[in-house]
């Protein structure tokens, strides 16, 4: 048929053109049309497995921040939980979780197609895409095991994994991000909420508060580690055993995160409009990854100088939970926001995670990554950043135009209450599910560990032994000769260079 109109119009428009002519003149045109477009979503899917695989790469960041926050004597028991939180999520997110997340066309509430990736690929998605959202499902249940590490039963590990990652993470992601969702700004039937839907580009709310608050009713039903408080009540640190694992996940997780948000726009063979052949949504990506880095790097500024005057010295491990601080709070509004709000976004973040570490400290909750006080208070605080300084041009750019936008920046307040909305309904669903799970795991006696195993190290009692010859000094339990390191002193008679 386009063939048709082609050559009608080349006959009408020149006499002495003949059929036959404006038939091959117009094969020839449909050809490079057929190629651009193909090319068009070779790039765009191109584009989207690289970012799927940066995201993926974050799991090797989790696992090493994760093995250098907790003691030498619990190392294997960690990076298996990490191992655990990609495998078992993949079948889970295969099997159910993909369907129930964006399984469309499906009610506002949860998706129904797309089971076992059945009927797939699908006008609508590919199976780039399906990697992508894995890549987001079991970073939210990696966040989790943070909270609860060093004290819980493997097969603890194993139960939360598969349903946060097959059931309690893909139905928040169905409600904001599903063309379905009842709060989703991209919702195709139905009016939008309060005209806007909820505005979390890359997961503040979606991935980190879900993580965030699961880990929290975690650590909450289990209670702190053996010794994180005295009999008096003051705070212990027990100390990670590898401040260079911690730097180097948190470098990983930077680089990562660089696929978590700017590839959160899907494609980038996208115009804007034809005011400037130089801009459109590759334009959009790399400022969305400038926005990102600035938060990042003001947050960990800001804890840096923060923590130095509170407490008397420079400390590596703060500076990297401030950095990943202020990533988690500008994930929700990096794309529509101006790169000076993200430097607001990750001032306040840092002060979020020092003020809930805090009062932490003080109602004697333990979470040894700070995970809770990390992903679900500086994730909820990007959710409130949005609604104050998303901009009109970004929101039109991303999401279309005639949109509410941040209060701050002169756009109301309905964006702002639809943020709010976010929060509470996240906070709540994330509570109604695994709150009932990790009680009745904790009911079963299968989610704590016992007293001598956590006193041991779940390394020596669960795992075969050591991740390696390593002695922590906090640890009374006496180890075999064979895993004692000893410290080496210089020699007094030393001739100092």
């Amino acid at each position: 048929m386009a063939s048709q109109s082609c050559a009608a119009a080349l006959l009408g428009g020149l006499a002495n053109v003949n059929t036959t002519a404006a038939n091959f003149i117009c094969g020839q045109l449909d050809a490079i049309n057929q190629k651009l477009t193909d090319t068009t979503y070779a790039v765009d899917n191109t584009y989207l497995l690289f970012s799927a695989y940066l995201v993926f790469a974050m799991q090797l960041g989790f696992a090493m921040l994760c093995a250098g926050s907790v003691r030498a004597k619990n190392t294997m028991n960690i990076m298996l939980t990490n191992v655990l939180d990609a495998a078992a999520g993949g079948l889970s997110y295969y099997l159910f979780g993909y369907a129930f997340a964006f399984g469309g066309p499906s009610n506002g509430f949860i998706g129904r197609h797309f089971f076992g990736l059945s009927d797939f690929p699908s006008p609508s998605a590919d199976y780039s895409f399906f990697l992508y959202q894995w890549a987001f499902a079991i970073a939210a249940a990696g966040i989790t095991s943070g909270s609860i590490a060093e004290r819980t039963q493997f097969v603890a590990y194993l139960i939360y994994s598969s349903f946060l990652t097959g059931f309690v993470y893909p139905i928040v992601s169905h409600w904001f991000w599903s063309s379905d969702g009842w709060a989703s700004p991209t919702r195709t039937s139905g009016s939008l909420l309060f005209g806007s839907g909820v505005i979390d580009f890359a997961g503040s709310g979606v991935v980190h508060m879900v993580g965030g608050v699961a880990g929290l009713w975690g650590a909450l039903i289990e209670g702190p580690r053996i010794g994180r408080f005295d009999r008096s009540g003051r705070s212990v640190a027990l100390r990670g055993h590898s401040a260079s694992l911690v730097v180097l996940g948190s470098f990983m997780l930077w680089f990562g995160w660089y696929g978590f948000n700017p590839g959160s726009f899907l494609t980038i063979a996208k115009s804007y409009g034809k005011s400037s052949v130089y801009y459109g949504q590759w334009s959009a990506i790399g400022r969305t990854a400038v926005t990102t880095t600035l938060a990042g790097c003001t947050a960990a500024l800001t804890t840096l100088f923060s923590k130095r005057l509170l407490v008397g010295h420079w400390n590596v491990i703060d500076v990297c939970n401030g950095l990943l601080a202020g990533f988690a709070a500008i994930t929700s509004g990096c794309s529509v926001v101006e790169p000076w709000a993200a430097i607001v976004c990750g001032f306040v973040a840092a002060w979020v995670l020092i003020g809930l570490n805090m009062l932490a400290a003080k109602v004697k909750f333990d979470d040894p990554l700070e995970a809770t006080q990390l992903h679900g208070g500086c994730g909820a605080w990007g959710v409130l950043f949005t609604g104050l300084f998303a901009t009109k041009k970004y929101v039109a750019e991303v999401y279309g135009s005639g949109r509410p936008y941040g209060l701050l920046m002169g756009g109301g307040g309905k964006l702002l209450a639809a943020q709010v909305i976010e929060i509470l309904v996240v906070s709540g669903w994330v509570t109604a599910t695994m709150l009932p799970l990790f009680y009745g795991l904790q009911k079963m006696s299968l989610l704590r560990i016992s007293r001598e195993d956590e006193t041991a190290g779940m390394d020596l009692t669960r795992h075969g032994g050591f991740a390696y010859a390593y002695h922590d000094e906090d640890d009374g339990f006496a180890k075999p000769a064979m895993y004692m390191m000893g410290r080496i002193e210089p020699s007094p008679q030393a001739n100092p260079l």
